[in-house]
């Protein structure tokens, strides 16, 4: 098969192909901490680390056309050529990165899930959300006054941290569990995240819904409470029930069509669905936005997990592809109409797929692309190998991980860094330590490929460092190795706000709410908020 070569792109065509309506997949292949300080904002991050394994959910049809961009056009044509080689035929590389989107005059956004983010502010500026601070919330309950507080995060990061007395109920289930959650119809409620999008989603959700309750997002959420020197709730265990009444259901199956309508969320049958996927020339994604536990249950053939409040926060996860087709299903009939209702305003392609377990749909279920080929090794051999000195360990866990404990000795590597030879020994085997087969299966595809006369064998320790650690082998911390500037795969200053770092939970708030100022007119017209949405 002939290997198709990259065409490079400028930015000043890039910037046409973002407002020409047709789907585009624009692809930032740096690692997670490179991304977030500086990206285009429809850049999609897709690590190149994790590039074989994500690519097929993201950008499911290889016909599509892709743009890929680094800082500087470099680990881009690696992924171009990559790419190539599972058969995408329209791949483009930005001419210079992102540092000459920069040079031509266009905006870097930091931070993640930019789209999402802006949106959520874009939110507050057209609805008006009603808000209460943390200083007023904290009175309201000081005074016994009657509250409920709704976190619409996961529920691990509900549990990272919280507002004290708050219920987990992630946004997505919001419209779906709120009467088993407030039976009544006058107890205020508000909603909480970490800063400010899913607080204004959450809330907004529910006033358009038509709650009777009062509705307030918490203002700047658990940072805006921790910034007041108010205690926070760690390992809290509070949810959502998991079942809802049939009583508390209907009403919200009503209020979700009247939510739809107004919206004019669209529908899509079995036969329409049919025809879109055997469609070559559009993308279509199935999402089902329910709980974990009820997609591990079972789910559409070829259906993506998506729940439903982090397809709203965290669009750019799931959605590689702009301007695709993006069919959502529940098995309820509310969830999936109010995610669609927000997709919509985002500025997607959304529908639902009513009765959609009795529909018969499906897509066809991708074959794995990265194959098993490495050998594994097993504790008590690899201890023994150390000993002996037969063997070095490369741990390609994240930076962070391998900071609280790895194999003594052991070096850190990252696929767009591969460990330098030089030092290395030359007459010792490899093992390597990773949370995922696939991402070394990668990394030594790369490194067969640079360096081909290199014939030291590869194996991965079987069951990671918690196999290691479960046995009782040693490990060290290096809380300063690798250093920060090494840590390419973290984004500092999205995770300090949670450690206690009150100048980086004031820096998170001021980035949030400073995101509206830097969109230009292309960007800010990608959203239909409100009615407009229904025009689309």
């Amino acid at each position: 098969m002939t290997t198709l070569l990259p065409s490079f792109t400028d930015a000043a065509t890039l910037k046409g192909w973002l407002r020409d309506g047709a789907e585009i997949a624009l692809l930032d292949v740096r690692e997670h901490g490179q991304y977030g300080e500086a990206h285009l904002f429809h850049g999609v991050p897709l690590p190149y680390s994790r590039l074989e394994l994500e690519i097929g959910r993201l950008v499911p049809r290889r016909a599509a056309r892709v743009v890929l961009y680094d800082t500087d056009a470099t680990i881009a044509l690696d992924a171009a050529a990559r790419l190539a080689a599972l058969g995408y035929t329209d791949v483009h590389v930005l001419k210079d990165g992102a540092e000459g989107w920069r040079r031509a005059g266009y905006t870097l956004f930091a931070g993640v899930n930019v789209p999402s983010k802006t949106f959520g502010e874009l939110v507050v500026h057209a609805y008006h959300t009603p808000h209460v601070t943390a200083l007023e919330l904290a009175a309201k309950r000081e005074r016994g006054e009657p509250v409920v507080i709704l976190d619409g995060r996961t529920l691990g990061e509900y549990q990272k941290m919280t507002i004290p007395s708050s219920i987990c109920c992630p946004n997505g289930e919001l419209g779906y569990r709120i009467r088993e959650l407030v039976p009544d119809a006058s107890t205020p409620i508000v909603i909480n995240c970490a800063g400010r999008t899913r607080s204004i989603i959450g809330a907004q959700t529910l006033i358009n819904l038509g709650i009777p309750n009062p509705v307030m997002a918490l203002a700047n959420g658990t940072q805006g409470w921790y910034l007041e020197d108010l205690p926070l709730e760690h390992g809290s265990t509070r949810r959502y029930p998991d079942t809802v009444t049939e009583n508390t259901l209907a009403p919200m199956v009503e209020a979700s069509r009247t939510l739809a309508s107004r919206f004019a969320v669209p529908e899509v049958d079995a036969a329409s669905f049919a025809q879109w996927a055997g469609d070559t020339t559009r993308t279509l994604y199935l999402c089902d936005v329910r709980t974990p536990e009820e997609f591990a249950a079972g789910s559409l053939p070829g259906a993506q997990h998506t729940p439903g409040g982090q397809l709203i926060q965290a669009t750019d996860q799931y959605i590689g592809v702009r301007h695709a087709r993006i069919v959502l299903f529940d098995s309820d009939g509310v969830r999936a109409p109010i995610v669609a209702s927000w997709l919509r305003q985002l500025g997607h392609d959304a529908y639902v797929l009513p009765d959609a377990f009795a529909s018969g749909v499906s897509l066809p279920v991708q074959a794995p692309a990265v194959q098993t080929t490495l050998a594994s090794i097993d504790v008590p051999t690899l201890a023994d190998a150390l000993a002996q000195q037969r063997v070095q360990v490369i741990d390609l866990r994240p930076s962070q991980s391998y900071r609280k404990a790895h194999v003594p000795g052991s070096q850190w590597a990252i696929r767009p860094r591969l460990a330098n030879p030089r030092d290395l020994h030359a007459d010792r085997d490899i093992v390597l330590i990773a949370d995922e087969s696939g991402v070394a299966e990668l990394f030594v595809a790369d490194w067969r490929r640079r360096q081909p006369h290199d014939t030291r064998s590869f194996r991965l320790l079987a069951g990671g460092l918690s196999a290691w650690t479960s046995a009782g082998e040693a490990v060290i911390s290096t809380p300063d190795m690798p250093p920060d500037e090494a840590c390419i795969d973290y984004l500092f200053f999205v995770h300090d706000r949670h450690d206690g770092n009150k100048a980086a939970a004031r820096q998170y708030l001021a980035w949030e709410t400073g995101l509206l100022a830097q969109l230009d007119a292309d960007e800010r017209s990608a959203f239909r908020l409100g009615e407009a949405a229904a025009t689309k």
